[in-house]
């Protein structure tokens, strides 16, 4: 329960940087400036699909949450023998965070109209994010090779859950990341590029944060700071 909390409580927190980023918060009555204060090419800050999307991740969030709770009622029984992390996890983490870091490039590229960083950033991201699921897939081979399968170890279950589960979401992500590199590599410039770019960084900043929350928890240095939480509180 103390893990489903603390996840929980750091999605909470994200979203609410996240509103507070799109101005739900502010008083439009008293500020100053034209009706049409955004340029042509800007998505605005208030658009549907960026809550819409927000809800979404907020779900999603919940069920890797729920995920993790199960984790850590499972793992106090006899039978639970972790296994050992295998060590492309860290370079697949690694271009997770160049996926994300390239997307937000590319939406401060997209605000400045500069359309080939634009396009190099929704690359960068797209690829990065193709070789975090190759990477995935290696280390999955890598714990099958040493004898670490489903069916005979429930940690190990829950390591091939949790990581299909978070790179079923990647690729429903590349999907649209995909439509919006041709959008760009056709030369569009619009708001609506500008908005699928905007949502493929939040989306992808979303899936980092909850990689490294199941990082944490796969590499056991999670149930250890839940550990320390129990010991403050009691």
């Amino acid at each position: 329960m103390s893990a489903i909390l603390i996840f929980l409580a750091l999605i909470t927190a994200i979203a609410g940087w996240w509103l507070a980023r799109q101005r739900l918060m502010s008083k439009p009555w008293l500020e100053a400036g034209p009706v049409n204060a955004f340029p042509e090419t800007e998505a605005s800050l208030l658009h549907p699909a960026k809550l819409g999307l927000g809800v979404f991740l907020a779900v999603v969030g919940a069920l890797f949450a729920l995920l993790i709770s199960a984790y850590f009622m499972r793992m106090v029984y006899a039978d639970w023998q972790a296994p050992p992390m295998p060590r492309l996890l860290w370079l697949n983490t690694g271009m997770l965070v160049l996926a994300s870091v390239a997307l937000q490039c590319a939406v401060v590229a997209a605000h400045k109209d500069q359309l080939d960083n634009l396009r190099l950033g929704l690359l960068a991201g797209a690829l990065s994010s193709v070789v975090f699921l190759g990477g995935q897939l290696l280390a999955w081979r890598d714990l099958a090779a040493g004898g670490y399968f489903a069916a005979e170890n429930p940690a190990v279950s829950f390591f091939y859950l949790i990581t299909a589960m978070h790179g079923l979401h990647i690729i429903g992500g590349l999907v649209v990341l995909g439509r919006t590199n041709v959008r760009a590599w056709r030369g569009e410039k619009s708001a609506r590029l500008v908005l699928s770019t905007e949502l493929c960084a939040m989306y992808w900043h979303v899936l980092l944060v909850v990689w490294l929350v199941l990082f944490a928890v796969l590499a056991g240095w999670a149930a250890d700071f839940v550990d320390i939480c129990r010991q403050l509180l009691s």
